[in-house]
This record gives C-alpha cells, structure tokens and sequence, in this order.
C-alpha cells in the first residue's frame, strides 16, 4: 500500500516537473520584465531541483523500508 502511494506520488510529481520547463519562456521585453523572467525561471529551476532530489530521498526511504520488511 505505501509502494503504491508512493509512486502515485511520484507520477504527479514527474508531471509537476514537466508543466515547469513548458512554462519556462522569457519573452523579448523592456529590462525589468527581463529580470523578474530570468529570476522567476531559476526560482523554477530550484524549485524542479529540489522536487527531483526529493524524489530521490523517497525511492531510498522506499527501498529501505522494502528490505526492512522483507527481513
């Protein structure tokens, strides 16, 4: 049941990731709206960072707990 709700967790997760680098597009503009783009797009970037390594953390935890409760 936890494996199960897990990956389901992870599916929508990898299709968070996905909508972000679509929406990832700076447009031609005056240098304001070129400024809050590129800082709006590495707040993105860091945010897609830190979803992918906590999608790691939770294949380790998922894989620890599968040997703990196969032992």
């Amino acid at each position: 049941m936890l494996v199960v709700g897990r990956a389901r967790c992870l599916v929508s997760l990898g299709r968070k990731i996905k909508t972000f680098a679509t929406k990832m597009v700076i447009t031609s503009g005056n240098d304001e709206d070129r400024g809050g783009q590129e800082k709006e797009s590495k707040e993105e970037s860091v945010l897609a960072m830190l979803g992918i390594i906590g999608t790691i953390l939770n294949l380790i935890v998922i894989i620890f707990v599968y040997i703990y409760t196969t032992l």
